[in-house]
């Protein structure tokens, strides 16, 4: 059942738009979810829930005046609608309203729907992973499964004459445990997920999510404090995007580049990056966590190249920040729900895989750093620095991969580091996360070759 049955999207955008405006849209949603975790060697809560609701906005002197209501008949509608349009004054333009261009999104395709299946199947996934993570070893001391999904329904009619629905499913199931031994505790993470079906477990089993963060986890208790100093450091593709989705990709959305809080800020067309490193933000890409057919605003997902060979190219858009600049949108506004306006987000961030093997960019140095995986960090948006945290690491020597270090940092400045990397492997590695920013969360992907870097500053054990 469609979403506008029972109002007229006509009546509410020409109510939203009775003071003035240059465009207007209706954003509705219907969302279904479960959420499990086991906690304590226990399933420690359930929650299923269905959120329904809408939002009203209106683009006027190119400011956003945006409302929201779970009231979804055409009465209710009409006050969000009339609410909005009291708030614009002055405008100086009067949007017409187009002829509706009903769109349907095909869908990626799934086999096991997630919101389709018994509730028991479901913690039965997050019994198996949390028996393995406390049976991995004796000095596990804690173990964490959450599992979530999603179905939500999505609609958008707009002045501009679009009418989109999409079916979007989610899927995610997340292990983080935490081993002691003596004064030393240590942790580990591996998480599942994206735009699909319970088939995913299939393939990648509740039992292998575990078993890699446990092993994570109960490794680093016995490797030494990293080295510290700068040193040349070779990022895996299975680092995750943590670099690339912070020290890179806020810096590229349009609000903040526009605003001047970006250290690209006014660079198109300039060299800001080695001339091996090409961005790509990219929501087309079959089942990856930031994926979609149309953004929330109702423009199509698209592959958008932003830095190429070193250059950049643009921003990424949506809307409103398309309107300021004279450009198009990039499919890249989003929202994380009908609460919420929509601003530019990432989807899918990638470094473009390179022409060097992984082997030999690690064949190539004596020395150095080997970053297997990353944890979190901090980015001033304005300057580039940064500061991540390195949860699996390890030695090169010899051109090999050495022991295990723990307790590593990697602290430097975005544009500085990408102007150094000199490598880039021909191997690709996806994360998952929820990116914030402004209130909101939303899914992403993050992507990256096996990179070379030959001098980052490197925090650990002082020599």
């Amino acid at each position: 059942m469609s979403l506008i049955e029972g109002f007229d999207p006509f009546k509410i955008l020409k109510a939203a738009l009775a003071n003035g405006g240059e465009y207007a849209d209706i954003y509705l949603e219907d969302t279904a979810n479960t959420s499990i975790v086991a906690e304590e060697n226990r399933i420690e809560k359930i929650i299923t829930g269905r959120d329904r609701g809408a939002g009203v906005r209106v683009i006027a002197n190119l400011k956003t005046y945006y409302a929201y209501t779970n009231d979804i008949t055409e009465k209710g509608l009409l006050e969000v609608a009339s609410a909005v349009a009291s708030g614009v004054k002055g405008s100086h333009s009067q949007s017409s309203i187009g002829l509706l261009k009903k769109q349907v999104a095909p869908g990626f395709d799934i086999k096991e729907l997630a919101h389709k299946a018994a509730l028991k199947d479901k913690v039965s996934l997050v019994n198996r992973a949390n028996s393995t993570a406390w049976a991995f070893d004796k000095r596990v001391r804690q173990a964490r499964v959450m599992y979530g999904d999603a179905f939500r329904k999505i609609t958008l009619v707009n002045s501009l004459g679009d009418f989109v629905e999409e079916d979007r499913c989610a899927l995610l199931l997340v292990c983080n445990v935490v081993s002691a031994e003596g004064d030393s505790i240590q942790t580990g993470y591996e998480p599942i997920g994206g735009i699909m079906g319970l088939e995913a477990f299939k393939e990648t089993t509740p039992e292998s999510i575990a078993e890699t963060a446990a092993r994570r986890a109960i490794m680093m208790l016995s490797a030494r404090r990293a080295p510290g100093g700068k040193m040349p450091v070779v990022l895996s593709s299975d680092a995750g995007g943590t670099m690339i989705h912070e020290a890179v990709g806020h810096g590229l959305e349009a609000d903040l580049a526009f605003q001047k809080l970006s250290v690209y800020s006014g660079k198109i067309g300039q060299q800001v990056a080695s001339k091996l490193v090409t961005v790509i933000d990219d929501a087309t890409i079959p089942h990856k966590r930031g994926s979609f057919f149309f953004d929330d605003e109702g423009t199509p997902g698209e592959r958008t190249v932003l830095v190429e060979n070193g250059i950049l190219k643009g921003y990424m858009c949506d809307r409103l920040n398309a309107m300021k600049s004279g450009s198009k949108s990039t499919g890249n506004g989003r929202r994380e729900s009908y609460h919420h306006r929509p601003i530019p987000r990432m989807t899918n961030t990638i470094i473009a895989p390179g022409k060097e093997s992984p082997e030999a960019i690690i064949k190539s140095l004596d020395k150095g750093l080997f970053v297997k995986k990353m944890g979190g960090g901090q980015v001033n948006t304005v300057n580039g620095d940064f500061v991540f945290e390195v949860t699996e690491g390890y030695l090169i020597e010899n051109g090999k991969i050495g022991e295990p270090v723990k307790g590593a940092t990697l602290t430097g400045n975005g544009p500085d580091i990408l102007m150094k990397i000199d490598m880039v492997g021909t191997d690709l590695g996806y994360s998952i996360g929820t990116c914030g920013k402004d209130s909101q969360g939303v899914p992403v992907s993050d992507a990256q070759p096996t990179l070379r870097i030959p001098e980052i500053t490197v925090g650990g054990e002082a020599k």
